[in-house]
């Protein structure tokens, strides 16, 4: 309770950002969505600290979300120069600072999150293409190929250091964490009927997760809004719910005697094994105890274990599976760093190992197998992923032998799974009110054109502008992006020149290169200011508003807008298809897309696109009687 505490004090009072998985919020930032503190160095400490304070304390949770988070935060930390904050800056970084090569490195971090947690290099590559990146060219398929080639180097190393014992149980089993490939892979008709069950009733079993997981995630959000106290007070429950669990249960177990073909003692003497004996007389071990008295990852290995069919009981492998399905459910949305694969992986391997003792009759796989095609097919019920998750599995358990079987389960529990809900992580990014945007155009928005869902009233400026209007603006309005529109006698008629920045005008306004005659400045202007002065800040480190120190004769004046618009912006006329316009907007990675009219004779720019405008909720809301499609 005492590591509990500690881990939700951290996320509570120093990055409430740092709770949770960490990896929809990457996902969320490598589709376009900026969201505040993310990947900060704050969030970077106190995920890095919480979870090792919360996988220690003995939650159904595991290390791997938070550590794609936190290779995230590193690559982002790196993106933008540094920290000035923490004092770690590097003017070297500064070619990284733009929007592609940052992006780039932070899908990087996550494919290295991913490889460190489950040694899985190439599993982490597929992980950032399939699941992580909305944007994939092949630069960067080396690239994060390189980057987990390097972590699985690092890895290597530190289990040499380690292979001594000076770190605990680190590297134990070396770069394979749950090896089953000395178990004898052959099956027949009746294993693939069994494996195919196994896909089926997984598919089920993960969108019921799923539902469950959304469920209790708007009940935690809604105590976790009444401040830091709450949120520390319900941390501390589902800490003594856990124990309460994790001791009182192996209480109704009985004592087994130790099977005589071992060759690892029994009773375990050491911190690991198969074997626990919890108040058991010599020769005895109790076998609810050696699940539940295990870390998550030696649990995991004890259900795979090979050659061990009649090691637990039925009854036990029920009773684990029921309590690890619930706590992993209740645990997912406190505030603490948890990730949910090691959660998921442990539910599934349990129920794969209890499918597999009641089909001990008709079929010839081991119960061990059986518990990673339970897992396999958890996965792929509640992430909806296939090829990375196969990968990974198979990097996991060294096991190729298995590999038919483990793709037809992963095919079979998605494809059963998506006839329910969607995967969890798009769940979670949904219920942040994040505005993700899917990589199809939803069937509805055939029917609707741009001009349709613009947002108004649409605020212009003009060319050469008058420093007030500006400022007015900005204080008045939250856009980001501002449309520039030529006059006479600057052009023969009204015509958009270009769009302009909230950040880039904030910097501009602070030079204070203003005239008190409406004349073009031309590039002259831009001498004045330093190549990076508009480049992307950092977290905390852009111009803000209140920087501001504009005196009143200076709001007359005028500033020439020319030199810092965007001359080429992308641009749809207003009768284009929303469906189409959604597509290209996503597909071109964009954040404004201009509407123009089909005539001339009017305004020059109809409105401005940004993602919220493509929304279902933002559509919805303006034409009630759309029936969005399931």
């Amino acid at each position: 309770m005492v590591l509990a505490a500690a881990a939700a004090a951290l996320c509570a009072f120093i990055a409430p950002a740092a709770a949770g998985s960490g990896i929809p919020e990457v996902k969320a930032y490598l589709n376009g969505i900026d969201a505040h503190s993310i990947l900060a160095p704050g969030t970077l400490f106190v995920k890095i600290l919480g979870s090792i304070l919360g996988v220690s304390a003995g939650f159904v949770v595991g290390k791997e979300g938070p550590m794609v988070h936190t290779g995230a935060c590193i690559a982002s930390l790196l993106g933008q120069g540094g920290s000035r904050k923490y004092h770690l800056t590097w003017t070297w970084l500064r070619y990284f600072k733009n929007d592609r090569q940052r992006r780039d490195l932070i899908t990087c971090g996550a494919a290295a999150g991913v490889a460190a947690a489950f040694r899985a290099p190439v599993g982490g590559v597929l992980f950032a293409l399939e699941e992580a990146a909305s944007w994939w060219r092949s630069a960067l398929l080396w690239r994060t190929f390189f980057t987990t080639a390097v972590v699985a180097i690092v890895l290597r190393a530190f289990m040499e250091f380690c292979a001594t014992g000076k770190c605990g149980l680190f590297g134990k089993g070396g770069l394979i964490m749950y090896d089953v490939s000395s178990e004898k892979v052959q099956y027949s008709g009746p294993d693939v009927l069994a494996v195919i069950l196994l896909g089926i009733v997984g598919g089920i079993f993960g969108s019921l997760y799923n539902y469950l997981v959304d469920k209790v995630l708007r009940t935690y959000s809604i105590i976790n809004e009444k401040g830091a106290a709450f949120k520390i007070s319900l941390v501390i429950a589902i800490a003594l719910l856990t124990s309460c669990c994790s001791y009182g249960l192996p209480w109704f177990g009985r004592c087994i005697p130790c099977p005589t073909h071992i060759t690892v003692s029994c009773p375990n003497t050491d911190e690991s094994g198969n074997y626990k004996s919890f108040q058991c007389p010599p020769g005895y071990y109790n076998d609810i105890a050696s699940l539940f008295l295990s870390t998550n990852d030696d649990a995991i290995r004890n259900l795979f274990s090979a050659s061990t069919k009649i090691e637990f009981r039925i009854s036990t492998l029920f009773l684990f599976f029921s309590a690890v399905y619930c706590l992993g459910i209740v645990t997912y949305g406190i505030a603490i760093p948890s990730g949910l694969f090691i959660p998921v992986i442990l539910a599934g391997a349990c129920y794969g190992r209890l499918v597999g003792r009641l089909f001990r009759s008709i079929s010839n796989l081991d119960t061990g197998l059986f518990a990673l095609l339970g897992a396999a097919s958890f996965l792929g019920g509640t992430m909806r992923m296939t090829v990375s998750l196969c990968v990974i599995l198979l990097e996991l358990t060294n096991d190729l032998l298995l590999l038919p079987l483990v793709m037809l389960v992963l095919l079979i529990s998605k494809t059963v799974a998506d006839n329910f809900n969607k995967g969890v992580y798009d769940h979670i990014v949904k219920l942040k009110g994040l505005p993700y945007m899917e990589a199809h155009a939803e069937p509805y928005m055939r029917h609707l054109v741009a001009r349709d869902v613009v947002s108004s009233p649409l605020v212009t400026f003009l060319g050469i502008e008058k420093v007030g209007n500006i400022l007015h603006a900005l204080r008045t309005t939250g856009h980001n992006g501002f449309p520039v529109i030529d006059e006479p006698p600057f052009s023969d008629a009204p015509e958009l020149c270009g769009l302009v920045l909230r950040s880039h005008l904030l910097v501009l306004l602070k030079g204070k290169n203003f005239s008190r005659e409406r004349i073009p400045a031309g590039q002259e202007i831009l001498r004045r200011f330093a190549v990076f002065d508009f480049a992307k800040a950092g977290s905390g480190k852009g111009v803000k508003l209140e920087d501001l120190d504009i005196e009143e004769e200076e709001m007359e004046m005028y500033v020439d807008l020319h030199p810092i618009s965007n001359a080429s912006p992308h641009t749809v006329v207003e009768t284009m298809s929303l469906a189409k316009a959604a597509i290209l907007f996503r597909q071109i990675g964009l954040r404004h897309m201009c509407v123009v009219p089909i005539s001339q004779g009017r305004p020059p720019i109809v409105g401005i696109l940004t993602r919220h405008d493509f929304m279902p909720e933002h559509i919805l809301g303006l034409y009630p009687h759309i029936k969005p499609h399931k």
